[in-house]
């Protein structure tokens, strides 16, 4: 687990870039998962680790900053690229799946590095679309 700490944010106040080139997705990824952090780009789960283990990101689908309006089409194999000022991972997609927006399991740490997406599911406000990548 590793925790965000001062010198982990860049200048312009973000902790790192999550790239998707499937889905054509380059976002920079902030602190929190409130409106504030989602109106800027992906938001860190606080609760998880930025770097090794589970690193949680949510994002909006749909509006001005639909960042994760595609991750619900992602295939198994697609790869997940996340830089931080502690390196570059790349992931490969899993599992897409649709789980209750009260299902936090796929927010518990892990032992192996691994990335999940969360976004709303459309219409649908007990849903949430949940994507799993382990490091390649």
């Amino acid at each position: 687990f590793t925790d965000v700490t001062a010198d982990l944010y860049y200048r312009n106040g973000s902790l790192g870039t999550l790239e998707i080139p499937s889905i054509g997705l380059s976002v920079n990824i902030y602190q929190g998962t409130d409106s504030a952090a989602l109106k800027k780009g992906a938001g860190h789960f606080t609760n998880t680790s930025i770097w090794g283990g589970n690193v949680a990101l949510a994002g909006h689908n749909r509006g001005v900053n639909n960042h994760f309006g595609k991750i619900h089409t992602l295939d198994t194999g697609n790869t997940i690229t996340l830089t931080t000022a502690l390196g570059t991972r790349t992931y490969t997609v899993t599992s897409v799946a649709k789980v209750d927006v009260m299902d936090n399991t796929m927010l518990e740490a892990t032992s192996d590095n691994c990335i999940t997406l969360f976004t709303c599911v459309q219409n649908q406000p007990s849903y949430r679309w949940c994507v799993r990548g382990v490091e390649i």
